[in-house]
């Protein structure tokens, strides 16, 4: 349930920031940006904030080529998916969800993936420590 919850506040990070509705972060600044720039610059460190936390976590325990493989194997998917016709990509908006979704995972599969080896193998990861 822990893994599924990381990628659920994943989702709605990305989701917070962009995607294909009106409620989002980008087009709250394109909107309102001048009138209300304070929650816009309140809102926008936040966010900043929060993707520190995910992307930080991610890199240290996947690695950029984990993100990568990450990536490969959800487009992979969305082949298959398109090419066995259940999904088309006609519409601009699911186009836009599938990036959402994606960028979602490997953010969520980065910030679970310590506790997913230590599930697997028992052992532990330890930061370096400088005494």
């Amino acid at each position: 349930m822990g893994i599924f919850l990381r990628w659920v506040f994943a989702f709605i990070l990305v989701t917070a920031t962009f995607n294909p509705t009106e409620w989002n972060y980008v087009r709250l600044v394109q909107t309102y940006g001048s009138e209300r720039l304070s929650i816009a610059v309140l809102s926008g460190l936040i966010l900043i904030i929060c993707y520190i936390i995910y992307i930080r976590a991610t890199l240290r325990s996947i690695g950029g080529f984990g993100m990568f493989l990450i990536l490969a194997v959800l487009s992979s998917l969305i082949w298959v998916l398109v090419d066995f016709g259940l999904l088309t990509l006609e519409s601009r908006e699911l186009k836009l969800w599938i990036g959402v979704f994606s960028i979602s995972v490997v953010l969520g599969i980065g910030l679970s993936w310590s506790h997913v080896r230590r599930m697997l193998s028992g052992q532990s990861d330890v930061d370096d420590l400088n005494d």
